[in-house]
C-alpha cells in the first residue's frame, strides 16, 4: 500500500530544494529529494532571477518524486522569497523574466512615486516597512518606464504564483506572499483601490487573492 506524501518546493536566494514529507507513527518525516543552485544573472543593466533554470530544476525534482516506489504524492506546496514576480501577457505567456529584489532600478523612480502618495499614507494603508524593493515600487517602475508592460502586461504573478501557474495553468495571488509587497489594505485584507488609484496603476492586473491552503489547479 502506497503511503501518502507531500512535496515542498523551497526556494531561497542562493539555492532551491524539493522536500518529501510523510507521516510515520504520527511523526513527520522529511527527506530532501532534489537540491539545486539558484544563481541570478546580470543581463544588460538588470539583475534577473533565472526563472527558466529554476522551473527546469523543479521539474527534475518532481520527476524524482514520481519515480519513488510506494509513495502517493497528494499535494505540493511552494515557498519562496517575497516581493518579486513577473508579468504574463493575455495569452498566458511569460512576458518578463522576474527581476531580482537587489536590482537597483526602483531607486530612480522614488521621487516621482512620492508625488502621488506620502510615505506615511502608504504605511497607514499597508503596514509594510519602506524598502526600495517592495512590489509596489517595482510595479510603479514597470508602468512608468516599460512600454511593453503597459501595452501587453495582463497578469501579475508573485514568484510562487508563477511556479504554480506553470504547473497547473491556474492564475491567482496567494494572500501571504501578496502581503509582502505593500499593495494590500491591511485592515480589509484585499488590494487597496485607494493605493492603486493614487499611483494610477491598473488594479485589474492583479489576480484573485486566495488564502493559504487553497487547492490550486483543481478548482
Amino acid at each position: 500500500m502506497s503511503k501518502k506524501a507531500y512535496i515542498a518546493i523551497d526556494l531561497g536566494a542562493s539555492s532551491g530544494r524539493l522536500i518529501l514529507g510523510s507521516m510515520k507513527e504520527n511523526k513527520l518525516q522529511l527527506e530532501e529529494i532534489h537540491r539545486f543552485p539558484n544563481e541570478p544573472v546580470h543581463l544588460g543593466d538588470t539583475f534577473y532571477w533565472d526563472f527558466m533554470r529554476i522551473f527546469h530544476e523543479i521539474k527534475q525534482g518532481l520527476k524524482k518524486a514520481a519515480q519513488l516506489k510506494d509513495v502517493e504524492i497528494t499535494s505540493i506546496g511552494i515557498d519562496t522569497w517575497g516581493v518579486d514576480g513577473a508579468w504574463l501577457d493575455k495569452d498566458g505567456k511569460l512576458l518578463t523574466n522576474p527581476v531580482h529584489y537587489r536590482d537597483n532600478r526602483t531607486s530612480e523612480i522614488m521621487e516621482d512615486f512620492y508625488k502621488h502618495i506620502t510615505d506615511s499614507k502608504l504605511y497607514d494603508i499597508t503596514g509594510i516597512q519602506k524598502m526600495s524593493f517592495n512590489t509596489v515600487y517595482q510595479l510603479y517602475h514597470d508602468f512608468k518606464t516599460n512600454d511593453v508592460i503597459r501595452t501587453f502586461g495582463d497578469k501579475w504573478l508573485f514568484m510562487p504564483d508563477l511556479i504554480a501557474y506553470f504547473l497547473t495553468g491556474t492564475t491567482f495571488n496567494e494572500y501571504t506572499i501578496a502581503s509582502t509587497g505593500a499593495l494590500l489594505d491591511a485592515s480589509k485584507r484585499e488590494y487597496s483601490k485607494e493605493l492603486f488609484e493614487a499611483l494610477k496603476m491598473p488594479i485589474e492586473k492583479m489576480q484573485e487573492l486566495v488564502m493559504p491552503g487553497t487547492g490550486d489547479g483543481t478548482r
